[in-house]
């Protein structure tokens, strides 16, 4: 559990110094990852390949200072729950957004199995507007 824990910790660590490469290495090669239902991205993209597509590089381009900061972490056994902030301002309209979320990773032998995003979606397409 510790080291599930550690994993993902790492995983925004990297996320926030903008080394995508280190987070797409938590992945396990048949990820599920599920953006909400009316985010931006939403939808479920699977293998690391459709997440640096779908959502990783979209995110670097659309937006001027994206983050995803957790807060608070819980652990039990293969799952990983992150509660925190996103925040960015999307460059085609030059709007900021905040809003919390909640991130529940699934892991499997150490690699991220499963991953599922729960955010105020209305704060974010505000700043699409």
């Amino acid at each position: 559990m510790a080291d599930n824990l550690a994993a993902i910790r790492g995983a925004y660590e990297a996320f926030s110094r903008g080394d995508v490469p280190a987070v797409l290495a938590v992945l396990a090669p048949d990820v599920s990852w599920t953006e909400a239902e009316g985010f931006p991205y939403g939808g479920t993209y699977v293998g690391p390949e459709a997440v640096l597509q779908g959502v990783f590089m979209k995110l670097g381009t659309e937006w001027d200072g994206y983050a995803a900061v957790p807060r608070e972490f819980v652990a039990d056994g293969d799952t990983v729950v992150a509660l925190g902030t996103y925040s960015g301002k999307f460059k085609a309209t030059g709007k900021s957004f905040a809003a919390p979320f909640a991130h529940v990773w699934q892991l499997r032998d150490g690699k991220v199995a499963r991953f599922r995003q729960y955010t105020d979606t209305v704060l974010v397409r505000a700043a699409l507007q």
